[in-house]
């Protein structure tokens, strides 16, 4: 699919499809209105906030939103907002942006590019701050999205609940949003929808997987311990680092051997920490793994089997019962993010309708994570839906695809978003999907 697109693009222009005379209207609107968003994408970009700390970013969104006719409750779940706009009797439909960056430094060498220094939430301080994931379009398209709604009001019946939620970047938002009242101080929806910036997609184009989208993420750290000594007396003591050595060997089996292949996962140790000098044998290792799946059954094989290899390995090293390695599993994990598939359904025609089925088109789920997923994962079992929008200037899409390079990921200091289309399609594909959601029963 990927391949077609490209050769939809490779002059540089990206080549629509037909959408509907109504969709036609929507989308002049949007581009009539685009030089508003326009100065709040700048001034979001400009001053970008760490994860809980995104207090002015907050205000700004909660002002925008009043503006429009939203009642906008801010502070919920730290730093978060959200917006109520009820329409008369129908559903009530929940749209979701992230508001916080990422401590990193931008070289994208945009003139508009964040020069933002501020502190975490843990008190590290001078930290460079960048919305390197896409937060700020994000932002702005949910801004957007509720300007042309807000318009639109003889076209919808229903409720519309837009947060801002915090900390996306910790996997702890939504969290603290859902535990701070989110559905039980405001209206709870019946739907879900939340949209993502793609850097590997070209602007202009909607992408989406029904079903498994993203991944459980877990973080699991192992505290090796052992007998120390003299590095030229190994038989004296019990070294962490090799046993350490033989437990990272042995956790990839649990993907090899005890998953399902046609079950994803992933088992990464992306540290391993021991020792200070060149002949001292150390008393201590640590390992810090990143541990993705899709379903619960195989997060609790692989986070179970972690333990027992772990454990075990110590044992056959002869380690006694009081040395043996821990293992923790942080408890705020991001579970898996399930795409309700008749929403999907229902939400894709809409888009297609509105911006033309040939930029419209499924993707492969990935092993990357996001905390939109606990928004229907509560008792009530809110039918949800995260999609794809391309943010890749075309051109460059097609040119750095034809020389077989990579264009700069989410994260990176090098990302930089065609801003203007990726907002004006992102804003169309929202409106489309919630007057879809939201339509009004004729008379």
């Amino acid at each position: 699919m990927i391949m077609r697109i490209t050769l939809l693009i490779l002059s540089g222009t990206l080549l629509l499809g037909s959408p509907s005379q109504a969709g036609t209207e929507l989308r002049k609107a949007i581009e009539n209105d685009y030089a508003h968003l326009e100065a709040l994408y700048t001034h979001l970009h400009q001053n970008p906030e760490l994860s809980f700390q995104e207090v002015q970013t907050a205000k700004r969104i909660a002002s925008e939103l009043r503006a429009v006719g939203f009642d906008v409750t801010e502070g919920v779940g730290g730093t978060g907002l959200v917006a109520v706009m009820r329409n008369g009797q129908g559903p009530t439909l929940l749209l979701r942006t992230d508001l916080d960056a990422l401590p990193v430094k931008e070289q994208t060498g945009k003139p508009y590019a964040s020069l933002a220094i501020g502190n975490n939430h843990l008190g590290d301080e001078g930290l460079p701050i960048m919305h390197a994931c896409g937060h700020d379009v994000h932002m702005t398209s949910l801004v957007g999205t509720a300007r042309r709604l807000s318009s639109l009001k003889d076209k919808w019946a229903g409720t519309l609940v837009l947060i801002g939620q915090p900390a996306e970047e910790l996997g702890l938002g939504a969290s603290a949003m859902l535990d701070d009242g989110l559905y039980s101080r405001f209206p709870k929806p019946d739907y879900n929808l939340a949209m993502h910036v793609n850097a590997s997609q070209p602007a202009g184009t909607i992408s989406y997987t029904s079903g498994y989208a993203l991944a459980n993420v877990d973080s699991v750290d192992i505290e090796i311990k052992g007998v120390g000594g003299h590095g030229a007396y190994p038989h004296t003591t019990k070294d962490p680092i090799v046993l350490g050595a033989y437990i990272v060997t042995a956790l990839q089996t649990l993907v090899s051997r005890e998953i399902d292949p046609q079950a994803p996962a992933v088992i990464t140790i992306g540290s391993f920490h021991a020792g200070s000098k060149h002949n001292i044998i150390s008393n201590r290792a640590h390992l810090k793994l990143t541990v993705r799946s899709y379903s619960d059954e195989v997060r609790d094989t692989l986070l179970n089997g972690i333990r027992r290899i772990a454990k075990n390995q110590a044992r056959a090293f002869g380690l006694p019962e009081d040395l043996l390695p821990v293992v923790e599993m942080e408890p705020n994990y991001t579970p898996a993010t399930f795409n309700t598939p008749a929403l999907v359904e229902r939400v894709v025609g809409a888009i297609k309708a509105e911006i033309g089925a040939k930029n419209v088109f499924a993707k492969a789920a990935v092993m990357g994570g996001e905390d939109f997923s606990q928004y229907g994962r509560t008792a009530d079992k809110i039918p949800s839906f995260i999609f794809w929008a391309g943010a890749v200037d075309p051109q460059v899409y097609a040119q750095t695809k034809e020389a077989g390079e990579a264009l700069p990921s989410l994260h990176s200091s090098l990302f930089a978003p065609d801003a203007q289309r990726t907002i004006i399609t992102s804003v169309e594909a929202m409106s489309a999907a919630a007057l879809d959601l939201l339509e009004k029963a004729n008379d």
